[in-house]
């Protein structure tokens, strides 16, 4: 095979001038010279043959498109690889200037995002994968936000830290203490493979089928030892759920890998598939775009998962739609292919093959605990427990940080999990200790029994850090979280999500109340939704209101919750309540009313 870099060779815009006017004379004199070479080896002069013309000029090509024809995105990242500008960044440190917009996308491949205009700093996001963390790089990642960044750590919606509010000056010190913490941030923005995702009790919980951290990890560390897995067309998520208790809400992911249990059956080419626990593979999850992951129809072993993640990236970067980022997410490509063919271009990627094997085949997935995530729950371990720690709307300040840390020393193993839900876990906590553990955490501020609206509420980051955002989310989504919790005594978990534009972040959509900011009269308003879910619970939510000021939204949702707690079922969530109901219904709900 001819080297793409030799087959279309780049030339100087002399060398390319000198073409036109070589080939316009040709044409002009009636007789433009043909050469191809046919599969046999021969070359021919035969213009009809259908093959390329070898001696004519060709336009360079970028993953198989024209330079011509890429995005602004694609043209920065063919005109420079960004994994190649280390020099930029030391520059930029010495100078202690913000980048330019083509190296601002750059600088996002190693995790550096300049959030210019909300804040005038950097904001660094890392690599978490699976969601496991270490007292010793937590205390070190809460020390140096104190030092020249917020004075907290933000956890993400994909279960992952940020570090906000450093000058540039620091880009190059920052990148250094992570390094030396055994971390990275490499790819974590910008048209790369995002945080690797997996059940955030995985390995302790007793319910799960098997122990994904060693799949997440391993992902992990082969996309960053890959340098052909950077430079996507788009950003992509990937997650592994365990099976157990606590989801992971795999079903919003590119690729989800969900484990399941086989008793013994055929696949669909007859081949005899022996019990015991698989994955299924869901693709092209993008809740942006009220999309759920769906299944493709494969069952693979533990040890296939990383592999055949690996193959169907790289047909997803090399197929990819490089000219419309609106439409270049993997989803686009299977819409245009169909599941079969990008399957089949999966599999000649692979030394194995895939097997088809239907979901139905495979035992039901086990009860979700929409609660685990907070409060103290059994371990799989004997007389050793986990604590769910809510930390609001992701804010951990360094001073609790390091308490947390501390924490987990002392009566844990010196582990820390992170959760989707912008929570935090800390694991194998023995009896003994429990209650000590339960006390010092109480005495550093942070509770493990908070009501059940702010212990399910996320919201992205917001306007105070982020130039798309309409709405202060974090703010209000707290605000209202506690105003809920402050008059109602919910008994069922309540999923609040807050999102701050329609790239939703937060995933507005599959929360049972989701509030999308816009612009309401020149004040800051949302949009209202509900009723969404993910996995046994999955849906799109409905539109409550087009539109209201936050001013005026908490009144609106006090009837709301009122009309909850008076009509409802017996043990009936608000979720199910909502859905229960017409749009038209619980609108009436929300209109002025006595309270009782």
């Amino acid at each position: 095979m001819v080297p793409e870099q030799v087959a279309n060779p780049s030339f100087t815009p002399a060398q390319k001038e000198y073409l036109r006017g070589f080939f316009a004379g040709v044409a002009q004199r009636g007789a433009i010279p043909f050469v191809g070479h046919t599969a046999a080896g021969l070359i021919t002069s035969d213009p009809t043959s259908g093959l390329g013309n070898e001696a004519a000029e060709r336009e360079e090509l970028y993953f198989g498109t024209p330079v011509s024809e890429l995005c602004r995105e694609e043209i920065w990242k063919h005109d420079e690889n960004a994994l190649d500008i280390w020099d930029k960044l030391l520059t930029h440190a010495t100078e202690n200037k913000a980048p330019a917009p083509d190296d601002l996308f750059r600088f996002k491949f190693h995790g550096l995002f300049y959030v210019s205009p909300a804040q005038d700093s950097f904001m660094l996001r890392l690599r978490v994968p699976g969601s496991l963390l270490s007292t010793t790089q937590l205390r070190g990642l809460a020390e140096l936000a104190g030092e020249c960044g917020s004075g907290r750590l933000d956890i993400t919606t994909r279960s992952n830290l940020q570090i906000r509010e450093f000058q540039p000056k620091d880009i190059v010190r920052v990148l250094a203490r992570i390094q030396a913490l055994g971390m990275s941030s490499r790819g974590s923005g910008a048209d790369n493979i995002r945080n690797i995702t997996a059940s955030p009790i995985t390995g302790i919980d007793p319910e799960e089928l098997l122990d994904v951290a060693p799949l997440a990890e391993a992902l992990n560390t082969y996309i960053l030892n890959s340098r052909d897995m950077y430079g996507l067309p788009r950003k992509f998520n990937v997650a592994f759920d365990n099976g157990g208790a606590i989801s992971v809400v795999a079903d919003t992911n590119d690729i989800g890998f969900l484990a399941v249990r086989v008793n013994e059956g055929r696949a669909s080419e007859g081949e005899a598939v022996p019990a015991g626990v698989y994955f299924r593979v869901v693709l092209c999850g993008i809740t942006g775009h009220k999309q759920f992951a769906s299944d493709c129809g494969l069952l693979l072993r533990p040890d296939q998962t990383v592999a055949v993640a690996a193959a169907m990236i790289r047909v997803f970067s090399e197929h990819g739609n490089r000219t419309d980022r609106k439409r270049a997410r993997l989803k686009y490509l299977v819409d245009k292919w169909g599941v079969e063919k990008f399957l089949a271009e999966t599999e000649k990627r692979l030394a194995f093959p895939l097997i088809r094997y239907p979901v139905e085949a495979c035992e039901p997935r086990k009860p979700i605990d929409r609660a685990g995530h907070v409060g103290v729950h059994d371990q799989r371990q004997s007389a050793t427990h986990y604590i769910g720690v809510v930390v609001p709307v992701g804010r951990l300040p360094v001073t609790q940080a390091l308490a947390v840390a501390d924490i987990a020393d002392r009566y844990g193993s010196g582990e820390v999990r992170l959760t989707v839900w912008q929570n935090l876990v800390i694991p194998n906590i023995a009896t003994d200790h429990l209650e000590a553990a339960k006390q010092a955490l109480l005495a550093a501020g942070l509770d493990f029994t908070a009501g059940r609206v702010l212990s399910g509420t996320v919201a992205c980051t917001g306007n105070n850090g982020c130039r798309f955002a309409a709405t202060d989310t974090k703010s209000h989504a707290v605000a209202l979280a506690n105003f809920l919790d402050g008059r109602f005594k919910i008994d069922q978990p309540v999923n609040l999500h807050v999102t701050g534009c329609p790239h939703s972040c937060a995933q507005h959509y599959i929360g049972d109340i989701g509030l999308l900011g816009t612009k309401v009269g020149g004040e800051e308003g949302y949009q209202v939704v509900v009723g969404g879910g993910s996995d046994h619970d999955q849906g799109i939510a409905r539109e409550l209101i087009p539109s209201i000021r936050f001013s005026e939204l908490s009144p609106v949702m006090e009837r709301l919750f009122h009309a909850y707690t008076n009509q409802r079922d017996p043990d009936e969530s608000f979720l199910n309540f909502t859905r229960r109901h017409s749009i038209t219904d619980l609108q009436k709900f929300c209109l002025v009313q006595e309270l009782a």
